[in-house]
C-alpha cells in the first residue's frame, strides 16, 4: 500500500510502500445503525437482526430493544468464544452463529449452467473453497 504523503525512493525510483497489518472498511457500521434506526422510526420491520461482531453496534441494538421494544437478534459470523461481549450484553431475543457447515452449504456449485451455457468458478476460488477454514 502506498505511504501517504506519497514519495519516491531515491535509490530505486519507485513509490515508497508499506505493509498494512489490518485493513478494515469504515462507515459500514454507522450506515447499518442509521438504516436500522430509520426503519424503526418508520416501522418498516417487526424484528431487527444483525449479522456482525462489531461492538460499536451494541448501542443501536439496545435502543431498538429497550427503548423502542422491537425484537432483536444477532448472528455472529464466528464461533461463540469470539463473540462481542458488548453485543451479547445488548440482550437480543436470540443469538446465533454462522457455522462452517452452514457456510459450506451456502456456496454455489463449482460448475453451473444457465440459458447461455455452462460456466464454472475460477480454479483459484475452488482451491480457496477447499482450503478455507471458514468462520473461526
Amino acid at each position: 500500500m502506498p505511504v501517504h504523503p506519497q514519495s519516491i525512493d531515491a535509490d530505486t525510483g519507485k513509490w515508497v510502500t508499506t505493509w498494512v497489518r489490518k485493513l478494515e472498511e469504515k462507515g459500514s457500521g454507522v450506515n447499518l445503525a442509521t438504516r436500522m434506526t430509520a426503519d424503526a422510526f418508520t416501522t418498516q420491520a417487526d424484528i431487527f437482526v444483525m449479522l456482525s461482531n462489531d461492538s460499536d453496534l451494541a448501542g443501536t441494538m439496545r435502543m431498538l430493544k429497550h427503548e423502542y421494544q422491537f425484537a432483536t437478534g444477532i448472528i455472529f459470523p464466528m464461533q461463540s468464544s469470539r463473540s462481542s461481549k458488548e453485543l451479547v450484553k445488548a440482550n437480543p431475543d436470540f443469538i446465533a452463529h454462522v457455522t462452517r457447515e452452514a457456510l459450506a452449504a451456502s456456496q454455489f456449485s463449482v460448475h453451473m449452467s444457465d440459458e447461455t451455457g455452462r460456466f464454472h468458478c475460477p480454479d483459484k476460488w475452488v482451491a480457496s473453497k477447499l482450503n478455507s477454514e471458514g468462520p473461526a
